[in-house]
């Protein structure tokens, strides 16, 4: 699978373990940005095929930047794995509300979770 991923998060640690996790299963092309805000500015210049995506964020969260990408109807192939440490029931219903959203994993990032979602965007 050869596919474009956006890591947005805030902490470049998980950032950093998180792209060994991803190259392993080989995705090779990771972007990184620390906030939704400057996703924006990522995706009005690329699109990536997959976006993993952190909730609580500084500048613009992970909710913040869902309505805002849905909104302006931007990179509307991209499909999104919300990727928190919230276990939140809430949180997860409010995510499976957006039709872009294919996930809602609990950090850390495993070779399992990113199986189950390269499994999705297969089918």
């Amino acid at each position: 699978m050869n596919s474009k991923v956006l890591l947005i998060e805030d902490d470049e640690t998980t950032n950093f373990i998180h792209k060994i996790a991803l190259r392993k299963e080989g995705l090779e092309e990771v972007h990184e940005v620390l906030n939704g805000l400057d996703a924006f500015h990522f995706l009005e210049k690329d699109c990536p095929d997959l976006i993993f995506l952190d909730i609580n964020m500084p500048i613009m969260d992970g909710w913040e930047f869902l309505q805002e990408k849905e909104s302006r109807s931007l990179c509307q192939g991209a499909k999104i794995a919300m990727l928190t440490s919230s276990n939140r029931n809430e949180d997860r219903e409010r995510a499976e509300s957006y039709p872009s959203v294919i996930a809602y994993l609990e950090k850390p990032l495993t070779s399992e979770k990113i199986k189950v979602i390269q499994q999705k965007l297969a089918s």
